[in-house]
């Protein structure tokens, strides 16, 4: 059975990565909600994609040149805020698991010291994050700092590529684009230890072809669809 993974909450229904749009999914039975991580100007860990704020607030600029203070004053949409990872982590509360997307730059200590913080003190356990990022650099530094972590690889150079990166940091998860997946590439990268997830589903369609792909984990916009 695969894991039904809210992609930044439900953007299908509510704005991405925002308390609502996760509050939405976790409401859909997701097992894993996933979203994506930048640092402020004052050092906090924020939940946005872009390196910009315009695209999903309304507001201008980038994320690494405003405050808390500031990106909390901007309007994420229906007047939700921009949260930051301890306050998603708070709302969550081990209902489901949290999948981080390291984006920009000076995330992977940061994520980790707040990761370890709540494993410690808010009674998390290391099976309830996975951590993932395009950039192979940040993941490898990871796999180092912690050899507890749950470390997913994400690339569109496609599996090949991405299969030797995961073996050389001992990945727990490989994420694929739908694209690039087959029956015959999962089934090889299961055989070998790993999970495979799959991104992003948007359609019935896609819905329809990734379930029959038979992965370890889905990630969609519209958590209804799987």
């Amino acid at each position: 059975m695969y894991l039904k993974i809210g992609h930044r909450g439900a953007p299908g229904y509510e704005p991405e990565n925002t308390i609502k749009s996760f509050e939405k999914a976790i409401s859909m039975g997701v097992d894993m909600i996933e979203l994506d991580v930048h640092l402020c100007k004052s050092g906090e860990v924020i939940i946005i994609h872009d390196k910009k704020v315009n695209r999903t607030t309304n507001g201008k600029g980038f994320v690494k040149k405003k405050s808390l203070d500031k990106l909390k004053i901007l309007d994420a949409g229906k007047g939700e805020k921009i949260p930051t990872l301890q306050e998603v982590l708070d709302f969550v509360n081990k209902r489901v698991k949290v999948n981080i997307e390291l984006k920009g730059s000076g995330t992977t200590e940061a994520v980790l010291k707040i990761v370890e913080k709540n494993i410690t003190k808010n009674k998390w356990k290391y099976s309830q994050f996975i951590i993932s990022s395009f950039d192979s650099k940040k993941i490898k530094k990871l796999s180092k700092l912690n050899k507890d972590l749950q470390l997913g690889v994400l690339s569109k150079k496609g599996h090949k590529f991405l299969f030797r990166k995961a073996k050389e940091i001992k990945a727990y998860s490989i994420h694929l684009h739908l694209k690039q997946a087959n029956k015959k590439i999962i089934k090889k990268i299961q055989q070998e230890g790993f999970k495979v997830f799959l991104y992003t589903i948007k359609t019935e369609k896609d819905a329809k072809k990734a379930k029959s792909l038979l992965p370890n984990g889905i990630i969609c916009d519209s958590p209804n669809l799987i």
